[in-house]
């Protein structure tokens, strides 16, 4: 199935999760670390409030309050950030979900050094793979996989979710971290 059939058909926790988990991978593009995003994936438990979304959410944009400018991987990382809805409601989640999966993809494009043949991400989420790039490819594995564990295992996939989204924090500060030797 493809990225874009699964968020399609993402309950609301899962579309949460899944945005969410894209900004946690870009977080060290933010100049978060690992525990940035902790109280956010804690409000998508079964003993979260309907209030702990937002207020984690208020709460992380406090800690990543610098205006992504300049490098075109930052700016798109903030924008999911300013871009989450307040209120974890089923269609502000949904359209926010989809917004994070096609950024982290760019993302994900921009900081690769391999060239990706395809014109665009969005043959990408559709599901054509052909000449992908391996940090892209990458990324959407972990996409699909996220929407996935969410579907077939609901609130105890939010572990699983969190561990696939740290793999990619992982890798993507490792490609930061290269990236700015090579520049600096």
């Amino acid at each position: 199935m493809s990225l874009v059939e699964l968020i399609a058909q993402a309950d609301e926790r899962g579309l949460a999760a899944s945005g969410l988990a894209c900004l946690d991978r870009c977080v060290p593009l933010l100049g978060g670390d690992d525990e940035t995003l902790r109280p956010l994936w804690a409000s998508l438990t079964d003993g979260a409030g309907s209030g702990d979304w937002g207020e984690a959410l208020e709460q992380t944009r406090k800690k990543l309050d610098a205006a992504g400018t300049g490098d075109e991987a930052v700016v798109l990382a903030h924008r999911m950030l300013e871009a989450a809805p307040a209120e974890r409601s089923p269609a502000g989640v949904r359209v926010w979900a989809d917004a994070c999966s096609v950024a982290a993809l760019q993302i994900h494009r921009l900081l690769d050094t391999a060239a990706d043949e395809a014109s665009s991400v969005a043959v990408r989420r559709e599901g054509r793979t052909e000449g992908m790039s391996p940090l892209v490819a990458a990324e959407l594995r972990r996409q699909i996989t996220v929407l996935e564990v969410l579907a077939g295992h609901g609130p105890a996939g939010l572990r699983r979710a969190l561990e696939v989204s740290t793999e990619g924090r992982r890798v993507l500060r490792a490609v930061v971290s290269r990236r700015s030797r090579h520049l600096g």
